[in-house]
């Protein structure tokens, strides 16, 4: 059985937004070790999604240890109905990959104020708690793009990819809900204040070459999903 840091404390440095915390670890050679973390969650829910991830993580890795051919997916689901906690969560986000009904791509140029730059992306934006992802990929999209879910097809116009991701364990707790749209254009996008975004279409033959010749910053996910298409063209 692998030996695992066990969290000591939590203690919120800051507020705002983003909130940063100090996380004090025991290391398995007894050690205190202090790490730097930050998260949109007020103290206490990061408190309990710590201990919720915790928990997952333990018993997953038990299981893989003793051989679990499956991740440790049952394991997880039995304790989790056990302890009365099972049941799909909600993304704290949604980042959409939207593809028109002729076969482009939506993206958009965001300026990114920590990078003093324009970006390349796909359109994204917060989850409100217990909203459905549909809802909210619909409404950002709308937004940021104009464009909105293809009425034509309701019950498949949103994939989502089997399980949230997290977008950067090596300093927050955010998870991410990547899905695939099929979008049309509907109105005119409106985002918010302070929101500066370019909508443009890139068909998916040009998805080599964009990845070629695109001077701009690429959000990480834009980026794999590009691939993705491109080893695909091939």
């Amino acid at each position: 059985m692998r030996e695992t840091p066990q969290l000591k404390h939590i203690e919120q440095v800051s507020d705002g937004w983003i909130k940063k915390y100090i996380l004090t670890y025991v290391l398995p050679d007894g050690s205190d070790y202090k790490y730097e973390a930050a998260s949109r969650k007020g103290l206490e829910a990061y408190r309990a999604e710590l201990a919720r991830l915790e928990a997952r993580s333990n018993t997953a890795i038990a299981a893989i240890d003793e051989g679990a051919e499956d991740f440790g997916a049952a394991a997880v689901a039995a304790a989790e109905e056990a302890a009365g906690t099972s049941g799909k969560r909600t993304a704290d986000a949604v980042s959409i990959v939207p593809i028109t009904r002729d076969g482009n791509l939506v993206l958009i140029r965001e300026f990114r104020y920590p990078l003093n730059s324009w970006v390349v992306g796909l359109p994204a934006g917060l989850v409100e708690p217990g909203e459905d992802l549909a809802v909210a990929v619909d409404r950002e999209l709308r937004e940021e793009t104009g464009y909105g879910l293809r009425t034509d097809i309701p019950k498949g116009a949103v994939e989502l990819l089997p399980q949230a991701g997290h977008s950067s364990t090596g300093m927050s707790d955010e998870s991410v809900q990547t899905v695939f749209a099929q979008v049309e254009k509907d109105e005119a996008a409106h985002p918010e204040h302070g929101e500066l975004i370019e909508m443009f279409t890139l068909p998916l033959r040009e998805v080599p070459r964009f990845l070629k010749q695109n001077p701009l910053p690429l959000g990480t996910r834009l980026q794999l999903v590009l691939e993705i298409f491109a080893r695909n063209a091939k």
